[in-house]
């Protein structure tokens, strides 16, 4: 089957009006769709099981995955901290799936029988403490390696979809290998320089790079203007953690906390050691387009077919706060790659094969 999935999105105050304008657009409903993907705004957390019930009841739609956030997003379309929803019928043969219930410790990835599993779509729990260690855990039991999701964000209470609300840990749906289908990320931030070793490091606080003070070595590569006034680069400067054995140059980026002129130190949002990589970086506007792009060109280069649906979670800090304009981002992948049916969510931290990302869109495509 090559058909597009059934999708649909609307924005209501009323989560019955935003429901039924969904059901709406929705139309007809195939007698092959078993998989609902749904999206809703954390306005709407208190209502997630009766909107759950409702799209249930309607569609006849049997298995359910997804999760609350400050925002959703469609195809061309982003609702940010407005109440609103997005929901996609994926068509998939009930071999080829199968749920997955929350999983709270690593001791739960293990007890799990994963089967033939593949692939991995989760939402998770950002209170959860131990959420990289369940990630990378669920990965190590996949044939692919591969888990790809985000973690719920919400101005309250978070929750999570899969089959019902969850809540605590990390839930979502498993794929076999038979299904089509097609993954990227994109970091939205440039390196200003090489990678730096740390050489001197105490939990978050880097005391010297390459045997140089950090604080020195930040300033060299920030430029003139933000090392006279160290705050300018608050929200523009960051830094990035290389991921070992990535084959994409992919990396981990960080908050920079703060710096101590007085001793020529650096805190950033991650323990680090002796011995650890580390690069400046930089976000903008036109940077977080030029990797984009570059992400949507290697996905395309993926795909021997047409696609039928995707998924796309993306960082809160994204959206029109990176691109400059409401649905900018999210036009820039339609654009790119045609209309096609896309649903997702503005993620506290987003997954992509074994590790837990910030600042970062992932993008997953069914063909």
């Amino acid at each position: 089957m090559t058909t597009p999935f059934k999708f649909a999105h609307a924005a209501h105050a009323d989560w019955t009006q935003a429901a039924q304008a969904c059901m709406n657009q929705l139309g007809a409903i195939p007698a092959s769709a078993s998989l609902g993907f749904l999206y809703v705004s954390d306005a709407f957390t208190a209502e997630l099981d009766a909107i759950l019930a409702f799209f249930r009841s309607a569609t006849a739609v049997p298995h359910w995955t997804g999760s609350v956030g400050v925002g959703v997003c469609a195809t061309g379309t982003e609702y940010l901290q407005q109440p609103a929803m997005a929901v996609m019928l994926g068509e998939f043969d009930a071999a080829d799936f199968s749920m997955l219930p929350t999983l709270r410790t690593p001791q739960d990835v293990d007890a799990q029988p994963l089967g033939d599993a593949y692939f991995a779509v989760v939402h998770g729990d950002p209170a959860n403490s131990r959420i990289q260690e369940l990630i990378e855990a669920l990965s190590a039991r996949l044939a692919s390696g591969f888990v790809v999701g985000g973690l719920s964000s919400a101005e309250g209470e978070s929750a999570q979809i899969a089959d019902g609300v969850a809540r605590g840990g990390l839930s979502g749906v498993l794929f076999s290998d038979r299904v089509r289908l097609a993954t990227r990320l994109t970091q939205g931030i440039s390196p200003l320089g090489p990678p730096h070793r740390i050489t001197a490091a105490n939990k978050n606080i880097v005391g010297s790079l390459d045997h140089r003070p950090a604080l020195d070595v930040m300033k060299e590569e920030i430029g003139e203007v933000l090392a006279r006034d160290l705050r300018r680069a608050a929200g523009y400067i960051f830094v990035g953690l290389p991921v070992r054995g990535s084959d994409t140059g992919d990396y981990l980026v960080r908050n920079i906390l703060g710096v101590d002129p007085q001793n020529h130190l650096v805190a950033i949002g991650e323990y680090v050691e002796p011995g650890d990589a580390l690069l400046f970086c930089r976000r903008d506007q036109q940077t977080a387009e030029d990797d984009l792009l570059r992400m949507l060109a290697a996905i395309r280069a993926q795909l021997d077919g047409p696609i039928r649906g995707g998924v796309y979670y993306s960082c809160l800090g994204r959206g029109q706060h990176m691109f400059g304009a409401p649905n900018r981002e999210l036009e820039l992948i339609r654009d790119t790659l045609g209309d096609f049916p896309l649903v997702g969510f503005f993620a506290n931290g987003e997954i992509s094969h074994n590790r837990l990302y910030g600042y970062t869109g992932v993008l997953t495509l069914f063909a």
